[in-house]
């Protein structure tokens, strides 16, 4: 497993990837099919964070396969541009194997390396799997987001979740 920041090249393969990811997990933000991303949008969007000094996505590559990613969208204002929210998604078959983790840990190098100190996300209550992931990693719950998303007929809560670095 290798774990590196997206290219240009990467634009119709990544498009896939966050397609397939949104397919395979009950958590995410969109639902299967609901995003429609074309390859110019795909690749405008990765030529825009890679200008942006606080903004990145890594991408976790086995044999020449994306198997995972993981977006840093920076704040754009002097006030919060040391913070960046994380987005995360990795391929039911690369769960559990440490893609999550590794993901994490480059992540946590890039933004030292980028003037980011502190990484937010928002995880579902129920999202036991992933909660034990970032909590393992360092991030704490600062609060509750209620009846944020609604998920299969129900309304959930969010957690709101961040890690001083």
């Amino acid at each position: 497993m290798f774990i590196r920041e997206i290219e240009p090249k990467d634009a119709e393969n990544f498009r896939l990837l966050i397609q397939q990811v949104e397919s395979q997990a009950e958590f995410m933000m969109m639902e299967p099919g609901e995003r429609k991303t074309t390859i110019e949008q795909q690749l405008k969007h990765i030529e825009y964070i890679k200008k942006q000094a606080n903004s990145t996505v890594l991408v976790a590559e086995d044999q020449g396969q994306l198997t995972g990613y993981m977006l840093a969208i920076g704040g754009d204002t002097r006030r919060n541009s040391h913070a960046a929210y994380l987005v995360i998604g990795v391929l039911r078959e690369y769960r559990g194997k440490g893609v999550g983790t590794q993901l994490f840990q480059e992540m946590e190098q890039w933004a030292v390396a980028h003037g980011v100190s502190r990484l937010e996300l928002t995880a579902v209550t129920e999202n036991e799997a992933g909660l034990a992931l970032y909590k393992k990693q360092g991030f704490e719950i600062e609060g509750t987001k209620r009846q944020s998303l609604h998920i299969n007929g129900r309304m959930v809560d969010e957690y709101y979740m961040a890690k001083i670095i």
